[in-house]
């Protein structure tokens, strides 16, 4: 608890004096008066200043106002505001979901299920679903030091939709055989153009490139 001994020629004099020195206004102090002003022999021999004690007043901070630091500085877990920013968007569409994340080596995937119809969260060929997805990675990499790459899916699209394609590509692959001529598909993801190419980069017959540029990027399926 900060105090001081301040003099002046009265008593309010010597209090102010304290306030300067203390840098603060009059309701921050508690004043005891240690000596009263005396003007001594003929006003002149044996005058005494007046002299005030001043104590500090701490200032007290409501109980609901206290935050801790270790509060304040608390970072915010990338993954948790992931699934926040999922959890409110499908309560926006009406729906109660759950989320379970599935570590690999290489990526993160958020799994979604849950009551009601999840396939507004997926879309046309999991349209809805990968635009969310670029949306949740924006989320979690504003929180995060190092780049984090998450996987969104629900009802296991992502593993139904990857058999699909492969189907495809397979069956794409044996009509460019028998035609010789080759095939365009319709615009995909990078992801699936990934799996097409990875489903025929060891055919005996055809290879795959893409061509044209995002959002219409497409893969080629020809004879080699």
């Amino acid at each position: 608890m900060k105090k001081i001994v301040a003099s002046g020629k009265t008593i309010e004099d010597a209090v102010q004096n304290g306030l300067t020195e203390l840098q603060v206004s009059a309701d921050r102090v508690n004043v005891t008066v240690l000596e009263k002003p005396s003007k001594g022999l003929f006003g002149l021999i044996g005058a005494r200043a007046a002299k005030v004690e001043l104590v500090l007043v701490p200032v007290l901070v409501p109980e609901q106002e206290k935050v801790s630091v270790s509060a304040v500085a608390a970072p915010k877990d990338p993954l948790l505001e992931a699934e926040r920013f999922i959890t409110e968007v499908a309560r926006t569409m009406g729906l109660d979901i759950a989320i379970r994340r599935n570590d690999s080596k290489d990526e993160l995937t958020l799994a979604i299920s849950g009551g009601g119809d999840l396939g507004m969260l997926i879309g046309r060929r999991g349209q809805t679903l990968d635009a969310l997805q670029y949306l949740v990675n924006i989320v979690a990499n504003r929180y995060s030091n190092s780049h984090l790459r998450i996987v969104l899916d629900a009802e296991d699209f992502r593993e139904r939709r990857r058999k699909t394609l492969e189907d495809l590509s397979d069956r794409l692959a044996g009509h460019v055989v028998r035609t010789r001529k080759e095939v365009v598909l319709e615009p995909m993801s990078p992801h699936e153009r990934k799996i097409i190419h990875s489903q025929l980069q060891n055919h005996a017959k055809v290879k795959t490139f893409s061509k044209g540029d995002e959002p219409n990027r497409r893969v080629v399926i020809t004879l080699k």
